[in-house]
């Protein structure tokens, strides 16, 4: 089964309220198998442009990342971070090559 991810890069406006999102989001992404790979850090930008935070998390198949993504757990904790942040997030399945 191919693996599914999000990849996610994200400005925080409110960083005390994000954690508040955070800790929302660990139920729903625990519900999917979700597993952090990237989840801020240092890094570099040898092209282009990308928002201050990226983030990427991997599930255990694309349909759970979808499934999760669409969940109303998720959707709540979403609730709690669109006021704070402007991000940009691709839902995109794993390669299977």
């Amino acid at each position: 089964m191919t693996k599914g991810y999000w990849v996610a890069h994200v400005d925080v406006d409110d960083p005390e309220i994000y954690e508040a999102y955070k800790a929302a989001n660990a139920a729903p992404f625990k519900e999917y198998g979700a597993r952090f790979l990237i989840r801020g850090g240092r890094r570099e930008m040898p092209e282009g442009t990308a928002r201050a935070r990226t983030v990427v998390i991997e599930f255990p198949s694309y349909a759970a990342a979808l499934a999760c993504y669409n969940s109303e757990g998720y959707q709540a904790a979403k609730a709690l971070r669109d006021p704070v942040s402007t991000g940009d997030l691709v839902i995109i399945e794993g390669y299977h090559g």
